[in-house]
């Protein structure tokens, strides 16, 4: 445009003026001392100058009368009050949101305090800063309208986020609801199926419950039948009892009758100048075994059949006895009557030769009236039977060493393996078994029955059974009851209290193994011939040390054991027997009788008193045999048990303190004193280390 050109060239005049040449600066008074510097430096327009010339004029002359004249000098004007051009869009309102627009977009430049102002620059260059800037502004107003619908589309979309998650929440509760009403429902129907095979079950159970009623009344009835029927066996056996009491009644009738005869021949014995006491001292055996057995009888209740069996052996024994009796005597008279015909025959024919009457001189006869004290010395050797049942035991022990003898002998190194584990699995349980506790002493009984039995052990680390040899059962038993000794032999004479706890696993093992009880019993009488009782008698031939070992001594190299060692190991055999006579393995079946029990230890007490004692064996026998055993006796056999008591006190104790040196009386004393306690307290006490029920329970 014409007008635009003129503008341009009425500024040209205006910087090629003195004024023109001028720097205006709003923020000169903050410059300082620079002002005057710039005083002297070429005019230059400031950088609103070209938005001025874009937008200011053009909007002026549009509002100002067309003639070029007024035009002009109002540009002219303008240009003449150049320090109005810049507050001319301030004042006005409607240039206000675009001088604000440059004011922020020029921001930068005025916090400097030295803007450099712009160039004149050419109309073209003029209008493309003027469009820039435009640019730039509509650039920033349109990125602030895109921020703020922004921030509207980023509220709504947070209030639908909102809204979203509210109804989420709300669908989770209604959710969660329904699984707590479906929880409850399937609680509900559980609970109602477990009413119903509750129902069931109780219906069931009823039903099992009237079955077994039903089986229960068959069973008590046929109880009752029992019942019955065992009273009837019991009145039968009673009856039956009766009847052999009865019978053993009329055997010691019969037997004290023939006892009668036998004292009464003793009246032959001056007479026929014979010794009868044998017969006599026989006769009074035989009649206190038959006493012992009505005794025990009573004590128990009825005799056996065996009991009944042993009275009428011993009655038809006393028959025999004096049928022997009479024959004795029968050839004593016969003697008698034929040497009284030789003496008177003799006689006669001298005095026919005598020629002369000489007087007659008759030779004294010593006087032996049926008044004298018959012979009372007690017996030094074992009754028969007792010494029949010794070399019984014997025998059966060596038939068994002669079982394994295979075994024994092998030379075969798998066989001696098996000889080895099976020894030392039948004897390392014995050497554990010990005081401890009765669950260890359990383990240790099952697993030597376990062996014996057939079953396979852990010895070693191996397995171990008697069937991998046909002689292996026999080995075991044999060499398990050689243990049993030598625990007693040893142990036990170390630790008296160890007695019981060997004792009651031998008598367990004895009960249910009887061949291993037999062959305890052969060993306890070959190391120990006292335990019988046996007093080994010296043969014409014999070597002195092979009778001291049947005494019991152990001879080594010649030397012979001393004595206090000898009589320890005793000692030891002693308790262990004493011990084993009186204890039950406690786990047994009680309705058996023991297999070797009290009852052999009063007879044991019984033959031994019978018996000559021996010097310092003996006394300190029967001390360990009655502190072990003596309360048990004392409660089975009462006031039997005490007239033993006063009869070894009154007439057994002169006889072994007559034999008795004076450096030996330490067990004489200790017997003595002992048996006085126990008169005196009327009570033998419980051995010391005696198992109670506590032990089990431990």
């Amino acid at each position: 445009m014409p007008s635009e050109g003129r503008c341009w060239e009425t500024l040209q005049a205006l910087r090629s003026s003195d004024k023109g040449r001028l720097c205006y600066d709003r923020d000169w008074l903050l410059r300082g001392e620079d002002v005057l510097q710039e005083c002297m430096s070429l005019p230059k327009l400031s950088s609103y100058s070209g938005w001025v010339v874009d937008h200011v004029l053009p909007h002026i002359q549009k509002n100002a009368p067309p003639s070029e004249t007024s035009a002009s000098s109002v540009s002219t004007s303008a240009l003449n009050q150049p320090s109005s051009v810049p507050r001319s869009p301030l004042r006005n309102p409607a240039f206000s949101p675009v001088s604000s627009a440059i004011s922020n977009g020029t921001k930068d430049k005025h916090e400097s305090p030295h803007t450099e102002p712009m160039v004149l620059q050419s109309p073209r260059g003029m209008k493309v800063e003027g469009c820039i800037r435009m640019y730039e502004l509509v650039h920033r107003m349109k990125g602030a309208e895109g921020l703020r619908q922004w921030q509207e589309e980023q509220e709504k979309k947070v209030r639908a986020l909102s809204e979203m998650a509210s109804e989420q929440l709300k669908r989770f509760d209604e959710r969660k609801e329904l699984k707590h009403h479906k929880e409850f429902q399937d609680l509900r129907e559980v609970m109602e199926k477990s009413s119903r095979e509750a129902l069931g079950q109780q219906e069931k159970l009823k039903a099992e419950h009237r079955h077994r009623a039903k089986i229960l009344n068959l069973k008590l009835r046929e109880a009752e039948q029992q019942r019955l029927k065992q009273e009837e066996q019991e009145r039968l056996r009673k009856e039956e009892g009766q009847a052999r009491l009865r019978g053993l009644y009329a055997l010691q009738e019969e037997v004290l009758h023939l006892s009668q005869q036998l004292d009464a021949s003793d009246q032959h014995r001056d007479l026929l100048q014979v010794d009868l006491s044998a017969f006599r001292t026989r006769g009074n055996q035989l009649c206190s075994l038959v006493s012992g057995i009505i005794r025990s009888s009573s004590e128990n209740g009825f005799p056996t059949v065996e009991d009944q069996a042993v009275a009428e052996g011993a009655l038809q024994e006393m028959r025999d006895l004096l049928s022997n009796l009479h024959q004795e005597i029968g050839r004593a008279c016969e003697e008698k009557r034929r040497r009284d015909e030789e003496e008177a025959r003799i006689k006669q024919q001298e005095s026919q030769m005598q020629q002369r009457p000489e007087a007659h001189k008759e030779s004294p006869v010593p006087n032996q009236g049926p008044g004298a004290k018959p012979n009372e010395d007690l017996q030094v050797k074992v009754q028969d039977s007792t010494m029949q049942w010794y070399q019984q035991l014997q025998e059966a022990s060596s038939r068994c060493v002669l079982a394994f003898e295979g075994l024994s002998s092998s030379r075969d190194s798998q066989a001696k393996k098996i000889k080895m584990d099976l020894q030392k699995a039948a004897t390392i349980p014995v050497s554990q078994i010990s005081t401890i506790a009765g669950s260890k002493l359990k383990e240790i009984f099952d697993k030597i029955h376990s062996l014996l039995s057939g079953k396979a052990v852990q010895s070693g680390g191996r397995s171990v059974s008697v069937t991998l040899n046909p002689q292996a059962l026999d080995f075991v038993q044999y060499k398990l009851a050689e243990k049993f000794v030598k625990q007693g032999e040893e142990e036990v004479a170390s630790h008296h209290e160890a007695a019981f706890p060997i004792a009651v696993v031998a008598s367990g093992i004895w009960e249910l193994h009887p061949r291993v009880g037999a062959l305890i019993l052969a060993h306890l009488h070959k190391k120990c011939p006292y335990s019988v009782p046996f007093y080994p008698a010296f043969k014409e031939g014999m070597a002195l040390e092979d009778y001291q070992r049947m005494l019991g001594y152990q001879v080594k190299d010649s030397k012979v054991e001393q004595q206090d060692n000898f009589l320890k190991r005793m000692s030891g055999m002693i308790r262990l027997y004493a011990a084993i006579i009186q204890l039950r393995w406690p786990y047994g079946n009680r309705q058996e009788t023991h297999p070797h029990g009290l009852n052999h230890g009063w007879r044991w007490l019984a033959q031994i008193l019978n018996m000559e004692p021996l010097s310092d064996v003996t006394a300190t026998l029967l001390f360990d045999f009655l502190e072990v055993c003596g309360n048990a006796l004392m409660k089975q056999y009462q006031v039997q048990f005490w007239k033993m008591i006063l009869l070894i006190k009154e007439d057994y104790f002169p006889r072994i303190e007559a034999i008795t040196s004076s450096g030996q009386m330490g067990s004489f004393i200790r017997l003595k004193q002992f048996l006085e306690k126990c008169l005196q307290r009327r009570e033998i006490p419980v051995p010391k280390g005696f198992l109670t029920s506590s032990f089990w329970r431990s």
